[in-house]
């Protein structure tokens, strides 16, 4: 079993500690908090032809909009090379059905019990929450991990499994919402960008990462600057198309030349590989450690004056539903679709895997912001959102004390 890189630690502490000194900034002097998170740097002019007039730089949007989505590149390239890379996690050698089922599941009781939540906690529908609905897809790759690990042990296969889980959902969860969300004063064509900017990167470029490549050509491919030029105008035509910013770094992946085999989610060793995709990622490790700390900073204080209505969806829905949907789908798997365990993992692991993914933070919080806005609501919802993070605890002592309880 692969070694997982110690980075993702790193990623949860700075993540936390930015959470937890902007939710002591905002219960003890909100007025300054959100002064400093929604201070105005400056306000961009834009031509004509993009169909905004200008832009209003804040610490907030600065962080979720040019910073986050280099996150979730690093999300996107491991879920990418699980789809297409020998040996990948979700490669037909390697038994989809389980991740698939579990992903699957959680989805839909997910869903299914925001959406009931919502008709019976706001049965007029004047906090508007049924925008959230697709909250509790996502969860949270760094915190979960470092749960399972605490859960399971360093080299327990259900980690991995873990891992594999978390990714997909974070990214899921993001696209479904750009697919859906309502899109009002941009053209969207100019998300054309996008596939235009990988494809001519790659026409240009990637293309020549052959194994029967001349040398000069091995040399023209493994150029970093091109795939860069690239992201930013993928980026750009996400942000002036009106999709999430958050995404528009993703279409560029498959442009990227790729290790010819995979390692597995987060493994060490692809620290050492020299291909273009892993050298970027090495690269953005110190700054995406930046990144989620500014993120907890600007995202992520909670007001623990706002318990509401959006804060009872929020714990029915990761508590209930996404726990329970993912066992089903698992059962499913399994009972119909000759899904086989993974070796090494028991089904009674799959009921600790379903508890430590109900609690989620990072994808949430981003949906919350892209669909919600920053009103009441949304404020509500983010108090469940810690809240749910208690379930990661709880469930590192329960696991213990059955172990206990075992060996006796």
């Amino acid at each position: 079993m692969y070694r997982i890189s110690p980075f993702i630690r790193r990623f949860a502490i700075a993540l936390l500690c930015g959470v937890v000194l902007a939710t002591l900034w905002v219960n003890v002097s909100p007025e300054t908090y959100y002064d400093l998170v929604e201070f105005r740097l400056f306000d961009l002019p834009l031509p004509a032809w993009m169909g905004l007039s200008s832009a209003s730089i804040t610490p907030l949007s600065l962080v979720s909009d040019l910073l986050m989505p280099v996150f979730f590149f690093f999300l996107g390239k491991e879920m990418w090379e699980a789809l297409v890379v020998e040996r990948g996690a979700l490669t037909l050698s390697r038994q989809p059905l389980l991740p698939l089922g579990a992903f699957l599941g959680s989805a839909i009781g997910a869903v299914a019990v925001w959406l009931i939540s919502v008709v019976l906690v706001d049965p007029l529908g004047e906090d508007g929450l049924r925008a959230g609905w697709a909250t509790g897809i996502g969860s949270d790759v760094v915190v979960c991990y470092v749960i399972g690990r605490l859960v399971f042990g360093r080299a327990h296969p259900a980690v991995h499994f873990l891992l594999l889980l978390t990714v997909v959902q974070d990214i899921a969860a993001l696209c479904l919402v750009a697919a859906t969300l309502p899109f009002e004063g941009h053209s969207v064509l100019w998300v054309l960008l996008s596939p235009a900017a990988a494809l001519s990167v790659w026409l240009m470029y990637g293309r020549h990462a052959r194994r029967d490549a001349t040398e000069v050509e091995h040399q023209r491919a493994s150029s970093l600057w091109p795939y860069i030029l690239a992201g930013v105008v993928s980026w750009l035509g996400f942000v002036i198309g009106g999709f999430p910013p958050e995404l528009g770094l993703l279409p560029i992946i498959p442009a990227i030349p790729h290790a010819s085999r995979s390692f597995g989610i987060f493994a060490e060793a692809e620290g050492l590989l020299h291909d273009p995709l892993n050298r970027i990622v090495t690269i953005l490790i110190v700054p995406i450690t930046l990144v989620l700390f500014l993120f907890g900073l600007t995202r992520g204080a909670i007001d623990f004056g706002a318990f509401g209505a959006g804060t009872k969806a929020v714990l029915a829905t990761f508590w209930i539903g996404k726990p329970l949907g993912l066992l089903a789908g698992i059962s499913l798997a399994i009972t119909f679709g000759g899904g086989k365990l993974p070796p090494g993992m028991r089904l009674s692991d799959f009921v600790l895997i379903a508890l430590i993914t109900a609690l989620g933070f990072v994808a949430p919080v981003t949906i919350l912001d892209l669909t919600l806005g920053g009103g009441i609501a949304a404020s509500e919802a983010r108090l469940g959102l810690a809240i749910s993070l208690l379930i990661g605890p709880l469930t590192i002592l329960g696991a213990r004390a059955f172990r206990r309880k075992r060996t006796e």
